[in-house]
């Protein structure tokens, strides 16, 4: 950081001309900032800018903004696009829109990054001026009296967006949300802020590459002609996951994909030899073989350039190399014992089994050989410096390229390959590689091999070339990610229990021994209090009937905490309805209404017309509640009460059946159900009591055989309770969620971001009529559960009194 002398800062601070304290706090450091990305005129610009911004009569916080931000934009898109923007936040100020002045400032910086010019820039202050002018209302259509919407809410927005869309997406996406909602304020405020359906279709429809939408018949197709293979392709979303971006996997519910594959662009050689030839496409009727031969899937209908021409890969094509990946694993591999084996000898194993998988697919099909050398990597060999920096993930790419080079060269036969291997295809020189390249060769020469047999190359290949510097913490990437290869989960098992929560060949501990055919998952936004937004479609929410167990068990628990019951019953035959209305002038009831029937007649005899309505019923007078009881069965509930050799399950089991029994006794419509998260793509609600079932044998099984593990994501289950719960027909509508932690989920590493989202989904359920109440039986619940709930809760301390106080407390909240 350049230093600044007292005097100049000084001199900078006087020009500034403020009075707002709160800028000596940041001033010194964006000023050191300002100087590295600025020129002296710029500085000047800069000062006078941020004066006129702290003359707006609108705090001290725009020029705060600006003073912060400015060096990062100008450092993204030069220092000569500041008059525009002073421009624009002018033209903010003398309109109803000045509140949107923060926003614009706010965001600036993160757009800019996301521009590479000015010229760029000028086309998003346009884009923003264009939607101020159109959407800020009028009175009597001559002056601006209401200020715009969507305004704020796309300024919001606009870094995520430009992330997702090149500038004239982003336009196009903002003229339809004015061509179709400028006179619905509502409405518009909720498409430019990405919650409505249509504003994620429409952006959706703009985003550039091949989306799987437009493409899984094709896809789904391809599968089951080529490779024989029905397995369901589930798409997950790119566009949230910045800083991990994730990878295909394959798993009990489906093969997971992109939900978007970019074209794939490779730049052209320097040296000339094929750029005539420019960009060429792949297509994915394949590479003839000759003749009258029937082309191959995934090769190109030109010669494709195997390393450095000019490529072009669609897609369609991205997706076929990865689904082809997936099949040869799931056809070929098999799972291996990994708790012996370091994380770098499991990442070796993986890379030669990976190796030996396309080894296998290019035999069957030779054309995939071009398709997979276009997508894979080619690391240059002194890229990584060891005495700083682990290369073990550098090395293995290398081979990985290597591998994949020789794989059928020359059209060789297999068992000819060794003679036929020529190591100046992939230009590596290191010793080792080319020894390991000719071993693996050899060995898939016998046949197909096996995972064990590559195992132990590979597990050959770590000892020859172990370094010291692999164990450095700084590891070297570049070159080395294979996106259209699966993240491995299918090859380990893991004998004892540990970090590897999502271990492929473990049963899931809610599902002990069946696999779930429910229904197929709902999807619920979850709210991220960063941005005050949501994140749509985040969560998909899998429901199912919770399995059978023994009823007889829940009948002893009953029996155990009979003198509890006893003590109930008393409180329940008060809390019972008693008084019976009645409701007279009917034409059909229980019995006669004497006085009106008395009346009928009179008006008979004497030539009148009589009322029908001469019977009468009766109605009970009292309680319209529906109840539905949510339970976290999260992991920690497998731990014992403390002084107690219960655990807080079986208390929990308890407490439950004694409360349905109470609900029962009282008539009240009760659904219970337990969940349980293991990110957010799989959160598992299982339905134990639904509000038409009666408090049986069935029931009670289901109760007696519920199971703790996972996580807690507590705001997807909620709206999926609410969900279900708002349907009811009842004057009161209580949710009680029964909880022994904080919300939290494995891939969340932010401890707040779960606990606002619950506290936004009990504020949504609020809005429809619901009264939430969380019963907690963490003993630190009063640091986050007043977040969630406001006072709607009640901590239990003693968890060993659950049995006696959640009938209780349900009792007192209902009377």
């Amino acid at each position: 950081m350049t230093a600044i002398t007292t005097e100049q800062l000084h001199a900078y601070r006087t020009r500034l001309d403020t009075r707002f304290a709160q800028v000596d706090d940041i001033f010194e450091a964006s000023m050191a900032e300002a100087i590295i990305s600025l020129s002296s005129r710029g500085i000047e610009a800069y000062l006078d800018a941020a004066r006129a911004l702290g003359k707006l009569g609108r705090g001290a916080e725009p020029m705060l903004i600006f003073l912060e931000e400015w060096p990062a934009v100008a450092a993204a898109v030069g220092e000569d696009s500041l008059p525009k923007v002073m421009q624009l936040v002018s033209g903010l100020q003398r309109s109803p829109n000045s509140r949107a002045i923060n926003a614009f400032l706010q965001t600036l910086a993160a757009v800019a990054r996301r521009l590479p010019s000015s010229e760029q820039l000028d086309d998003y202050l346009a884009i923003v001026s264009d939607l101020t002018e159109r959407t800020t209302g009028s009175i009597h259509g001559h002056h601006t009296t209401f200020p715009s919407p969507g305004l704020p809410e796309f300024l919001a927005q606009a870094p995520f967006l430009l992330n997702q869309l090149a500038l004239a997406g982003v336009k196009n996406w903002v003229d339809y949300g004015i061509r179709n909602y400028n006179h619905h304020p509502e409405r518009q405020a909720e498409y430019f802020s990405l919650q409505s359906a249509d504003s994620r279709a429409v952006m959706q429809r703009e985003r550039h590459g091949t989306l799987f939408v437009d493409v899984e018949r094709k896809l789904d197709l391809y599968l089951r002609g080529l490779w024989n293979d029905s397995e369901q392709l589930v798409p997950y979303s790119t566009a949230f996951d910045e800083l991990r971006k994730p990878i295909p996997y394959y798993d009990k519910l489906g093969i997971r994909v992109p939900d978007v594959y970019e074209d794939l662009i490779l730049p052209s050689p320097v040296n000339g030899e094929s750029a005539a030839r420019g960009a060429q496409p792949v297509g994915g009727e394949g590479e003839a073989g000759g003749e009258g031969n029937p082309p191959s899937p995934g090769a190109s209908r030109h010669p494709l350039p195997l390393a450095g021409e000019g490529l072009s890969i669609s897609g369609l094509d991205r997706y076929r190399a990865t689904l082809a990946h997936i099949v040869g694993h799931r056809r070929w591999s098999q799972p291996q014992i990994a708790d012996n084996w370091s994380p770098f000898q499991r990442m070796a194993v993986e890379f030669f089994e990976d190796c030996r998988i396309e080894t296998l697919l290019i035999r069957e099909y030779p054309g995939l050989r071009r398709l997979f050398l276009g997508l894979h990597p080619k690391p240059v060999e002194d890229a990584c410096d060891p005495e700083t920096t682990s290369c073990l993930r550098h090395r293995l790419a290398m081979l990985s390229r290597a591998l994949l080079e020789t794989a059928g060269a020359h059209g060789a036969p297999y068992g000819e390959l060794n003679a036929a291997l020529d190591h100046t295809r992939h230009g590596y020189t290191d010793p080792a590689l080319r020894e390991f390249v000719e071993r693996f060769h050899e060995l898939m020469a016998t046949g197909n091999a096996s995972t064990r047999e590559i195992a132990g190359l590979a597990l050959s290949y770590v000892a020859k070339t172990r370094r010291q510097s692999d164990q450095f913490a700084k590891v070297h990437f570049d070159n080395t990610v294979i996106d259209y290869r699966d993240d491995n989960r299918q090859l380990w098992q893991f004998i004892e229990s540990g970090d590897e929560e999502e271990a492929f060949d473990e049963k899931r501990k809610i599902e002990p021994d069946q696999e779930i055919t429910g229904l197929p998952p709902r999807h619920y936004p979850e709210w991220d209090y960063n941005s005050q937004s949501y994140r749509p479609d985040w969560v998909s929410v899998y429901e199912a009937l919770h399995p059978s167990g023994n009823a007889a068990d829940i009948d002893k628990l009953l029996q155990k905490n009979a003198g509890t019951a006893k003590q109930l019953k008393r409180i329940l035959d008060l809390l019972k309805p008693q008084d019976k209305v009645r409701i007279r002038y009917q034409e059909e009831g229980s019995e006669l209404d004497l006085d009106v029937a008395i009346r009928a007649l009179i008006d008979f005899k004497g030539g009148a017309q009589p009322d029908p309505r001469i019977n009468m019923s009766h109605r009970t007078a009292g309680r319209d509640i529906a109840v539905s009881l949510v339970l976290d069965l999260s992991e920690s509930l497998n731990e014992k009460v403390a002084g107690s050799e219960q655990t807080i399950l079986q208390l929990s089991q308890e407490a439950v059946s004694l409360l349905a029994w109470a609900i029962d006794k009282l008539g009240d419509p009760l659904a219970i159900a337990g969940f349980a998260s293991n990110t957010r793509h799989d959160v598992r609600y299982q339905h134990i009591k639904g509000f038409g079932e009666d408090w049986n044998d069935e029931v009670k099984g289901r109760l007696a055989a519920i199971k703790a593990g996972f996580s807690t994501r507590m705001g997807a289950a909620m709206r999926h309770a609410g969900h279900y719960l708002s349907k009811r027909k009842a004057d009161k509508k209580l949710m009680l969620i029964l909880t022994d932690g904080q919300p939290a989920d494995i891939d969340v590493t932010d401890p707040r971001a779960l606990i606002e989202d619950a506290r936004q989904a009990v504020n949504e359920l609020d809005r429809d009529g619901i009264f939430t109440y969380c019963i907690s039986l963490d003993p630190k619940a009063d640091e986050y559960v007043s977040d969630i709930f406001g006072r709607q809760y009640t901590v239990i301390d003693r968890i060993e009194t659950l049995p006696e106080k959640l009938p209780e407390l349900f009792i007192a909240l209902t009377k």
